[in-house]
């Protein structure tokens, strides 16, 4: 894949964000917007153990989507405190993903502030992501199609993401957010999926307190470099063609998928599996090996 660095500021005013990047939808790192927020400082494995260690966390790991797994339903679970010890000691594939520690910690929603950058957050409270070094997140993009600030705390992260237009290119799974689960993002074996060597997007290695600003629709890929968590405040799409497609996701396209699992099984995700394939490379005209 053809990757090129994010753009970099140390700081933005709201104008210039909007013109820059909100309007044109281009991704940015914002160096030092959480400098002044009480997490830039207190924020660390270590403090979120001393918080929050003795709530139980649903944990998931990088294994392949089965029919049997419930929406977002975990591997495992775990207590806080254990789990902060689990990453300190040791690489391991277990994420939290998606999780409102906040509502569990209510003091936690004291240490950051909403930013004042052009956006219309959901003000809903943030989800956090944590993961282990070496963890990754599959590539995909989100349902509702969200703009996304996506804040980094503790350790480094890698973030690569991708524009909407790249996913005739990514072997996205039919009737799914994904693309497939097999391929190695990190080292793309391109003798078996060729058509990633014409996909265009972005890398940034996030460091503690940065914020990665994703528009609309973005694939993306996250490894943790280091242990490491992550929280992300979200606005709607502004385009009325995103919304409606956030609309489709939710109402039709993820029952839709579901009733099938249901009805066929696993017979269902390997064909899925497999049309991802045929799909990709009958658009782009590459013959099947």
């Amino acid at each position: 894949m053809r990757l090129k660095e994010i753009p970099r500021v140390k700081t933005i005013s709201k104008e210039d964000f909007i013109e820059n990047y909100l309007k044109p939808q281009k991704p940015v790192v914002i160096e030092q917007l959480t400098s002044d927020w009480e997490a830039y400082d207190k924020w660390s494995l270590q403090y979120m153990a001393e918080v929050a260690g003795d709530k139980t966390v649903p944990l998931y790991d990088d294994r392949p989507v089965d029919y049997k797994d419930g929406f977002n339903e975990p591997h495992a679970r775990m207590k806080m405190a254990e789990y902060v010890n689990l990453l300190q000691k040791e690489p391991t594939n277990y994420r939290i993903f998606l999780y409102n520690l906040m509502k569990e910690v209510p003091q936690l929603q004291k240490d950051f502030q909403w930013p004042d950058i052009g956006l219309r957050l959901v003000k809903q409270l943030p989800m956090l992501f944590f993961g282990g070094e070496n963890s990754r997140v599959f590539m995909h993009f989100d349902i509702d199609y969200s703009n996304i600030l996506h804040f980094h705390f503790h350790g480094k992260k890698r973030c690569v993401i991708l524009p909407p237009d790249q996913s005739k290119y990514l072997y996205k799974i039919p009737h799914a957010l994904i693309s497939r689960e097999d391929i190695d993002f990190d080292h793309p074996d391109y003798d078996k999926w060729p058509a990633l060597k014409h996909a265009e997007g972005y890398v940034a290695d996030l460091k503690h307190g940065e914020m990665l600003y994703m528009p609309e629709g973005y694939w993306h890929y996250m490894k943790y470099l280091t242990p490491g968590f992550s929280m992300s405040l979200r606005a709607f799409p502004r385009k009325f063609s995103n919304l409606a497609k956030a609309a489709y996701n939710v109402l039709v396209m993820r029952h839709y998928d579901n009733l099938m699992r249901r009805w066929k099984g696993q017979e269902w995700i390997d064909h899925k599996n497999e049309q991802a394939v045929v799909k990709t490379h009958e658009k782009l005209g590459i013959k099947p090996v």
